[in-house]
């Protein structure tokens, strides 16, 4: 079964105008972004981990080898990226045909229908797939439905619990690993993951989509390496929506005390779908105005049969009054939320750029040593 990310009914080119996304993930990144893009949302790619295949195939190869002289009773395989870059490999060294051999007889299961469809293109046909779609689940049903006492192979997928292969360990008389492929962290180099926690801490995010857990336990040590890990939790924990492709995925997130968005279908094209549908439903701030009604959306606000992009400090202003939705928001608190400053005159600064960039005279009143509020 293949995850395309075709366009749903009712797909609209204005469909996310004025969110603004922050992507994690580093494999089909682009898939995802330009899903995104084609529908209006500014994305802001932050690859928190890289999946990166070993320097030297040597540890595969090795391992391989190992698979095809035992010919183990059970297979789990867990991505489909890794059952092709292992059989991938194992056809570079001249092992292929000798894998397909070894593992013609064996019970294999899968985590999910991509890996399902890797095992598939190698020419094998697996017994059953995980009930939850995890690699958790999988060895649940290994433990549940197969003796004790067996040779058991797993193809790792680059973040796995040790717990869960003690389980193994615990109840068989062999389990043999191969890792085709790894995650590692992004180049100090690389500023994106300090710009995706500014943007997350600051409000100039709506949402940020995680597709792997790993991508959410880095993001989480970059902040606290950072000394943003709080703020970041607060962030997700209001204004910015969390979207997981899966339960494995928002795990980390729940852990942290983050109840993210996700599909029922632990699918990018789901997830892509479920963002559109989440921030469209909830994330609008719709209010009628003596000026006619005005609509907050992300970054933008749709006022007097316009659409006008906000700066990130109007934004702010804007977004506290509207919520108020009309009643008076005292200078003092209005000033307390400008980034970098509490000073009476930049607000007042502020509110005249806001006011000529909305071009809408009166719809912000002043209210005489009180503060200001949106005219209702």
């Amino acid at each position: 079964m293949t995850d395309t990310l075709e366009c749903p009914p009712g797909f609209r080119p204005d469909q996310l105008e004025g969110f603004r996304i922050g992507v994690t993930s580093d494999r089909r990144s682009a898939d995802l972004i330009d899903a995104l893009a084609r529908r209006g949302a500014q994305v802001l790619h932050a690859p928190t981990l890289r999946m990166a295949n070993a320097v030297s195939d040597d540890p595969v190869i090795a391992d391989t080898r190992a698979i095809i002289e035992a010919r183990p009773h059970v297979l789990l395989a867990t991505t489909a990226y890794g059952v092709r870059r292992w059989f991938e490999v194992a056809d570079a060294a001249g092992l292929g045909e000798d894998l397909v051999d070894a593992l013609a007889d064996t019970a294999i299961l899968v985590r999910g229908p991509k890996a399902r469809g890797g095992i598939r293109a190698a020419g094998l046909n697996d017994v059953g797939m995980s009930a939850e779609e995890t690699t958790e689940s999988l060895i649940d049903e290994v433990l549940a439905k197969y003796p004790t006492g067996l040779t058991v192979a797993v193809q790792l997928h680059g973040f796995l619990n040790p717990w869960q292969l003690d389980r193994l360990h615990d109840a068989h008389a062999r389990v043999l690993t191969v890792e085709p492929y790894r995650w590692i962290e992004t180049d100090d180099a690389d500023d994106r993951v300090d710009r995706l926690i500014d943007a997350t801490c600051s409000g100039g995010l709506d949402a940020i989509t995680f597709t792997s857990a790993p991508a959410v336990h880095a993001l989480f040590s970059a902040a606290e390496a950072r000394g943003r890990h709080d703020d970041l939790i607060d962030a997700m924990c209001g204004p910015v929506v969390a979207a997981a492709v899966g339960p494995v995925t928002a795990a980390p997130l729940a852990a942290a005390g983050i109840t993210p968005i996700q599909p029922e279908r632990y699918r990018m094209g789901a997830l892509i779908r479920l963002v559109c549908e989440h921030l469209e439903s909830t994330r609008i701030i719709r209010l009628e105005t003596r000026h006619g009604p005005l609509a907050l959306r992300g970054s933008v606000v749709d006022v007097d049969d316009r659409r006008v992009a906000l700066a990130p400090v109007a934004l702010t202003i804007l977004r506290t009054l509207v919520q108020a939705r009309g009643s008076v928001v005292a200078r003092d608190r209005l000033a307390a939320s400008l980034p970098g400053t509490t000073d009476p005159h930049a607000l007042e600064v502020a509110l005249s750029r806001l006011r000529q960039t909305i071009g809408v005279p009166g719809l912000i009143a002043t209210v005489v040593k009180r503060g200001y509020r949106i005219d209702v």
